[in-house]
C-alpha cells in the first residue's frame, strides 16, 4: 500500500483521502462530492472513485437505491488513521475564518461554538520580516515593548524559530543586548529598521533543541470514577500520561495545564491533573510551583 501511495500524484492522493474521509465520517460518497470539492470533471471523479475501489475494495460498495457509494462493513482506513483531532480542527479553522466553508471536507457542519480567544495584533509585515530573518540567518533591529520596561527600546535580535504558547505567537531569538536566547512576542515588535548578518547559530539554543517529558496523572483527591474519566480525557495508561515539550516552551506548557502552581491551591475538580515528576521538572524550572516570573524560566520577554 505504501508503494501504491508513493506512486500517486499529490492531487490524486488528496482526492482519494477525501473519499476515505467522507466514507468514514459520513458513511457515503459520490461523484458530485468529489467534483464539487475539487472542481474536477465527471470523468475524473469517476476515475478517482474507481481508483479508490482498486486500492481498497472492501471499503465501499455501491448502493443502487441511494445511487451513491456507502461504507463497506469491513471498512479500514488506508490513507489516514481515523483522527478526531483532524475532524475537530476543521471545525476550529472554519470558526476562526482561517478555512473557507467550501474548502471544509465536512458537508454538513454540526452546530458548534468556541470560547473566544483575543485577537493578537501581529503586523503581517513584521511577521514577514521575522520569517525572512530566520530563513537568511540574519539579525534584525526591532523596537520592542516589554512589560518589564516603561518604554519600548531598540535591540538587535537573531530569530531562529516561531513558537506558539497556546494563546500567543512569539519568535525564539538570541538577544544581542542581553546575550541570551529569549522569546519575543510578535505583537510587541512595534517596528523593524535594519538587518545584518548574524554570527549566532540556532544550534546554540540548547533549551530549544532539548525536550522535557511531563508525567501527569489524575489528582489524587478525585474519586475513583472521576480519576478514570480524567485518565480517558488525557489518554493515560497505567495511571499517567507522558507529554513531551521543548524545554524552551516548558513554562508555557506548565501554565497552560495549570501545573505551575501548588495543586492544593485549587479544588481537585478544577485542577484535575497533577505533575507526577514535579521534583525532576522543578530542577529544570526553578519557578515551577511559583512561575510568576517567566524570565526565570528562560521565557524572556513574555512578561
Amino acid at each position: 500500500m505504501d508503494r501504491d501511495k508513493a506512486e500517486l500524484r499529490w492531487g490524486i492522493e488528496q482526492r482519494l483521502e477525501f473519499i476515505e474521509f467522507r466514507l468514514f465520517w459520513e458513511g457515503h460518497v459520490n461523484r458530485i462530492d468529489v467534483m464539487q470539492q475539487f472542481g474536477v470533471s465527471v470523468n475524473q471523479a469517476s476515475s478517482d472513485l474507481n481508483r479508490y475501489i482498486a486500492l481498497a475494495p472492501d471499503n465501499m460498495v455501491y448502493d443502487k437505491s441511494a445511487r451513491t457509494y456507502v461504507r463497506g462493513p469491513d471498512f479500514g482506513c488506508k490513507f489516514r488513521p481515523p483522527d478526531a483531532a483532524h475532524y475537530l480542527s476543521q471545525l476550529r479553522l472554519v470558526a476562526d475564518d482561517v478555512l473557507e466553508r467550501e474548502d471544509c471536507w465536512i458537508p454538513d457542519l454540526p452546530p458548534y461554538a468556541f470560547a473566544p480567544t483575543p485577537v493578537r495584533g501581529i503586523d503581517p509585515v513584521t511577521l514577514r520580516s521575522v520569517v525572512g530573518a530566520i530563513r537568511r540567518s540574519e539579525a534584525i533591529e526591532v523596537k520592542y515593548q516589554s512589560l518589564s520596561s516603561p518604554e519600548p527600546r531598540w535591540r538587535w535580535i537573531a530569530p531562529h524559530a516561531i513558537g506558539f504558547d497556546g494563546f500567543r505567537w512569539h519568535t525564539r531569538a538570541f538577544c544581542l543586548t542581553d546575550e541570551c536566547f529569549k522569546d519575543f512576542l510578535l505583537s510587541r515588535i512595534l517596528d523593524i529598521r535594519g538587518s545584518r548578518e548574524s554570527a549566532t547559530s540556532a544550534d546554540d539554543d540548547s533549551d530549544w533543541h532539548s525536550e522535557v517529558t511531563l508525567e501527569v496523572g489524575p489528582h489524587p483527591d478525585l474519586s475513583e470514577t472521576q480519576a478514570k474519566v480524567i485518565a480517558l480525557d488525557y489518554g493515560m495508561r497505567g495511571g499517567k500520561a507522558k507529554i513531551k515539550v521543548r524545554r524552551a516552551l516548558l513554562y508555557y506548557a506548565l501554565r497552560r495545564l495549570g501545573l505551575d502552581t501548588d495543586p492544593a491551591a485549587r479544588r481537585p475538580q478544577d485542577q484535575q491533573i497533577v505533575l507526577l515528576n514535579r521534583e525532576h521538572i522543578g530542577r529544570l524550572t526553578p519557578s515551577v510551583g511559583n512561575a510568576s516570573d517567566p524570565a526565570k524560566t528562560g521565557s524572556g520577554e513574555l512578561n
